[in-house]
């Protein structure tokens, strides 16, 4: 890491957004992945959608694809972003009493989307949380991470 330096500050310290203008417009893209664990009687509620206030995986989809859009309103210095798409799976895992969330995030643009999967991810977890918590107030939102971006002068990461 020698020589290497945090791009959000100047050489003063102080914080600024990245100039991106002279980096190259590429297909970018983000893939992160997250967690709700909670009792099996919660996940079973939720499959059977019986949560007082609706289906919690559809309006955690929607919560999640929303989030991503408004990322930079939420994280400090992240570009606004004309984003291509925004997909979320969610899927329920009975053996784990789990909810499974993976966000995937493209656009073409000058800088990446990894901010913006993991807000959708964040942001959906959250709303699982807030729409289950009456039954289940011990749910753990668990292994929010970036899975894998590409694109951009950096290439490709995967999560090991």
């Amino acid at each position: 890491m020698a020589g290497k330096r945090l791009t959000h500050f100047d050489r003063q310290g102080n914080a600024v957004m990245v100039d991106v203008s002279g980096k190259d417009v590429t297909e970018r893209v983000a893939v992160a992945s997250g967690s709700v664990v909670m009792k099996a009687a919660t996940l079973k509620a939720i499959l059977a959608k019986g949560i007082k206030k609706g289906d919690v995986l559809a309006v955690a989809r929607l919560a999640g694809i929303m989030a991503a859009k408004r990322t930079h309103e939420l994280i400090p210095l992240c570009h606004p972003l004309p984003l291509a798409s925004v997909t979320l799976d969610i899927e329920p895992d009975t053996r784990r009493r789990a909810v499974d969330i993976t966000a995937t995030v493209k656009v073409t643009g000058r800088t990446g989307v990894e901010m913006e999967a993991l807000t959708a991810v964040s942001v959906a977890a959250l709303t699982v949380y807030d729409m289950c918590k009456a039954i289940d107030r011990g749910m753990r939102l668990t292994d929010i991470r970036l899975m894998h971006k590409s694109g951009g002068k950096s290439g490709t990461f995967r999560t090991p």
